[in-house]
């Protein structure tokens, strides 16, 4: 099952939630902002995913920039930001499409694409 982590307000990922509908594809969708994932469910997806765990921060988002983190980052374990991550939703890169294999990050039609093919 594809999961879908969105802040329902957000542009983009309606976008993505849209797209997905569009194409028939079954996903379960959680607000990440009211019900973040996990320490544990984000070290899976960066794992998986193949990218450093940075690159699941929201980087252009107000809440990374009142927290400074852009001068904190490099100094922070993997386990710290992960943690951080976990405890507030506004600071993950959005929308979050993981599938317990694969995860994509923002929403771009290819990209999507891509990912439900390797699903099928």
């Amino acid at each position: 099952m594809i999961t879908l982590y969105e802040y329902p307000k957000c542009t983009t990922c309606r976008k993505g939630k849209k797209f997905l509908q569009e194409n028939d594809v079954a996903f379960e969708s959680i607000d990440m902002v009211k019900q973040p994932p996990a320490a544990a469910t984000l070290a899976e997806m960066v794992d998986r995913s193949g990218k450093d765990v940075d690159e699941f921060f929201n980087k252009r988002g107000k809440r990374f920039k009142e927290l400074e983190l852009k001068e904190r980052l490099d100094e922070m374990t993997k386990e710290e930001k992960l943690e951080l991550l976990s405890t507030d939703g506004m600071l993950i890169r959005r929308p979050l499409l993981y599938d317990g294999s694969g995860v994509t990050l923002g929403f771009k039609e290819d990209e999507y694409k891509q990912f439900m093919n390797a699903e099928n």
